[in-house]
């Protein structure tokens, strides 16, 4: 992937947050009111501030770069060339990307709003980034028709559109076509500019494509009655409504979700197999899933429906109860990038998107606007320290797509992908963090998130200038002033799960070290206690300014296991510090971290470590590693083991990584004994083959469908032939070779191969087939073995004819 040179956002930070203009309105429709990231400065060099660095820096830059390399800004363009001359169209199928490659400007424009609200002097290739979004913005407008239809993916060539587009407006919205998810990407990148800025440039660009959509689309007579296949319109169109006040927007997010399942499509996959008010578990592709929830959760707020209170409360508890990862991620499997079945959380096959770990803070965030319990800000919490960045390099300029727990090196972060949608959603996420800090109802302020930072806030109509001072998530000590304050009114601090012993609000996770942490809250020097109403310790008084409170959680390194009925943790525990998750990883280990074995009650210390330039705190602990001997027989050495938190692993290169170590002896992989195979080296007809090194690292799939063991795979490349070989260290005999063929039929591209062969390399250095072979068997996930006439030989190769339209993979090949 061709290396795009980082470019600095120049920035002058104005002094005052009394001085933003536009700052957004406190409108939500919520019972709870959110306190706008437009109010809250972070301050830089804490762990968020960055973060936040990163993000103007790196990420967005990076972000727009794209944007402009990978043809995002052409589409738009090419467009806007039909629109003037229709004579003139443009390939489409085969050149896009993605049909939904539009919503990388509009989501990048939203990230770059948030940073335009603190950062107005922003410098972004020569020219301020007003003036570039500006430029954008009059790109997209150009490609938009005149009754407010934009939809690149159609109208550079409305006759041979993308592939994914159908035929006709609306026509594939269900499927592929992508149509609304594009239109609410655009409304929330419109709202978040118009909030920043007060130009209703990119704003009334939103409004003409929602209405038009708003015309063409609904259950009336004349209407294509269709609801969208990967949901964000919902929420989108709410914000559209909370910011032009017109309701037709909120009636159409509602009618988007009334007539979910009862149109033409009705499947899992996409939420759409009952109506939403009849679920009650958490199915399908795990961000569409988030997204939609998020919406349900908006419309309920603004519409006062109960019956989608009780549907998204339902929804909530199978999550939190049965679908969630330690890590706050969401999505078990990459089988349609899904939800899995109830307690299937697998580990290194997690898939874990990028996308649903902040759809889940989006999810979150709205149900504790809606209910005030601190339970959704636990949840929140842990997602977005564990599940969120992890997916997002330390410097902001890599990601992961999908997150998994687990890795034997077949994980690498990357600068963008084909599928951008992660790396253009942490451009937007990131710089919006801030909102998610404080929020008020009528006379009592709530304190969620630990960060430094400074807000000016009205709390009961009088406005508060309130500042945190803390190292958190390092250490548990926070220190609250009131910069300026007068009157009465709740201060609503929340005291974290992981303090009061709950890892989650449920029972699929708990402590089991038997330790009880401790908090204590002072104002001006003074303890003072409360009785925790909804997880929140209430301090209700006369405030004045200069008035200081003082909270410290205890914050020491707990053992966690996960529910019995989660069988890819059977036998292990999880260790965590405060918010964060902990990770043994290859580079700060001397030993295999897959073949570790904790003790029983482990004790550790604390250290620190530089990584990506930041100083990370470590935990250090006595184990065991259990391998076997050139005898075969099992035996056990002394370790010392370092974790490191795990949003910072696979910064340092490829290779092992786990979350879950084995506690009990049942749960133990000891290292096998050097084989054939796992010595030689391996080599393929396609130097881009990720994780090359998973055919001969000895573990074999259970079956057909177990993601949890490596594999490699020529895809994209098809109706090809292609080769691995192995090269001994000597001259072998070998008469028997087995293979594991991967295939991820009908979902994703691979499939077993049509037909293959075994060649050996003879005295001349040619490759001559194996004499006498039995059968080339191609059954998916198992062993396929084939015998053939003993030959002596320095090197062997595996020659596979790929299908005309599938790509192969293999998890193991084994040679003897």
């Amino acid at each position: 992937m061709t290396t795009i040179k980082r470019v600095f956002f120049i920035a002058l930070f104005v002094v005052g947050l009394g001085s933003l203009a536009h700052a957004q309105s406190d409108k939500s429709g919520y019972p709870i009111t959110p306190v706008p990231f437009t109010a809250v400065k972070v301050t830089p060099g804490t762990f968020w501030g960055q973060r936040l660095q990163a993000s103007r820096e790196v990420t967005i830059p990076l972000a727009f770069s794209k944007c402009e390399s990978e043809r995002r800004y052409t589409n738009f363009s090419q467009a806007a060339e039909h629109l003037k001359d229709p004579s003139k169209v443009f390939n489409v199928d085969g050149v896009m990307g993605y049909s939904f490659d539009d919503t990388d400007p509009y989501k990048t424009l939203e990230g770059a709003a948030y940073l335009l609200q603190t950062y107005p002097n922003a410098q972004f290739k020569g020219k301020s980034l007003n003036a570039y979004c500006d430029s954008v913005i009059a790109v997209i407008a150009s490609a938009q028709e005149p009754d407010g239809y934009l939809y690149t993916a159609r109208t550079q060539n409305p006759e041979h559109p993308h592939g994914w587009a159908g035929d006709r407006r609306w026509s594939k919205v269900e499927d592929l076509s992508h149509e609304f998810y594009n239109l609410g990407h655009l409304c929330e990148a419109a709202v978040a500019h118009y909030n920043a800025t007060g130009k209703k440039n990119l704003l009334n660009i939103a409004i003409k494509f929602a209405d038009c959509v708003c015309r063409e689309v609904g259950p009336n007579p004349g209407q294509a009655c269709v609801v969208p296949g990967h949901q964000i319109a919902e929420m989108g169109l709410a914000k559209l409504y909370l910011a032009t006040g017109n309701k037709k927007y909120l009636e159409q997010a509602k009618f988007f979700l009334d007539y979910r399942g009862k149109t033409t499509i009705k499947t899992e996959y996409s939420q759409s197999h009952k109506p939403v008010l009849e679920q009650d578990e958490a199915v399908g592709h795990a961000v569409r899933a988030g997204y939609m929830y998020a919406g349900m959760a908006d419309v309920a707020a603004l519409t006062g429906d109960q019956g989608y209170i009780d549907a998204i409360d339902r929804i909530w508890d199978n999550i939190i109860q049965k679908k969630y990862y330690i890590t706050g991620g969401v999505g078990a499997t990459s089988s349609g990038e899904a939800f899995g079945r109830n307690y299937q959380l697998p580990n290194m096959s997690a898939y874990c998107e990028t996308c649903a770990a902040i759809a889940q803070v989006y999810l979150n965030y709205r149900l504790f606007l809606l209910h005030g319990d601190s339970k959704y800000y636990d949840a929140l919490e842990r997602t977005l320290y564990n599940g969120v960045i992890s997916g997002i390099s330390i410097d902001g300029g890599r990601f992961f797509y999908p997150n998994p727990l687990q890795s034997m090196g077949q994980h690498q972060r990357q600068a963008w992908f084909g599928c951008a949608c992660c790396p253009s959603n942490a451009a937007r996420f990131i710089p919006s963090l801030p909102q998610y800090i404080y929020a008020v109802k009528d006379n009592s302020f709530y304190v969620n998130l630990f960060a430094g930072n400074e807000t000016q806030v009205k709390v009961g109509g009088k406005k508060i200038t309130f500042e945190q001072k803390t190292n958190y998530p390092w250490d548990g000590d926070v220190e609250m002033t009131m910069k300026k304050a007068s009157g009465q009114f709740a201060l609503n601090i929340r005291i974290p799960g992981w303090v009061r012993g709950e890892v989650v609000p449920s029972d699929l996770y708990t402590y089991i070290d038997g330790k009880h942490l401790g908090y204590s809250v002072k104002v001006n020097g003074q303890e003072v206690k409360s009785a925790l109403k909804d997880g929140y310790f209430i301090i209700d008084r006369k405030w004045k300014s200069g008035d200081k409170v003082q909270v410290h959680f205890d914050m020491e390194p707990r053992l966690v296991k996960a529910n019995g009925r989660v069988q890819a943790d059977k036998g292990r525990a999880e260790i965590e510090r405060g918010p964060l998750v902990y990770c043994a990883e290859w580079p700060d280990n001397t030993c295999d971290v897959l073949s570790v074995l904790l003790n029983q009650e482990p004790q550790f210390t604390m250290g620190t470590k530089d990584i990506m330039n930041t100083t990370v705190q470590t935990l250090t602990t006595d184990a065991q590693t259990l391998t076997f001997d050139e005898r075969g027989r099992l035996t056990a050495k002394d370790e010392r083991l370092t974790l490191i938190p795990y949003y910072a692993w696979a910064h340092r290169g490829s290779g092992n990584m786990a979350v879950w170590l084995p506690i009990d002896l049942s749960a133990t992989t000891p290292a096998l004994p050097p084989s054939l195979a796992s010595e030689s080296k391996v080599e393929a007809s396609s130097r881009r083959m990720p994780a090359l090194s998973a055919v001969n690292d000895r573990l074999v799939p259970a079956d057909a469908d177990d993601r949890s063991v490596p594999y490699t795979h020529w895809w994209p490349k098809n109706n090809s032939t292609e080769w691995l070989s192995y090269t001994f260290k000597e001259p072998a005999t070998i008469s028997s070779s087995t293979v594991y063929w991967y295939d991820d039929q009908p979902w994703q591209g691979c499939k077993v191969p049509d037909a293959w062969k075994l060649y050996y390399k003879n005295d001349a250095g040619e490759w001559v087939e194996v004499q006498n072979p039995t059968n080339y068997g191609t059954v998916k996930g198992a062993a396929n073995t084939v015998n053939f006439t003993p030959v002596r030989t320095t090197a062997v190769k595996l020659e596979i004819v790929q299908p005309a339209d599938k790509s192969c993979g293999v998890y193991e090949w084994s040679v003897k």
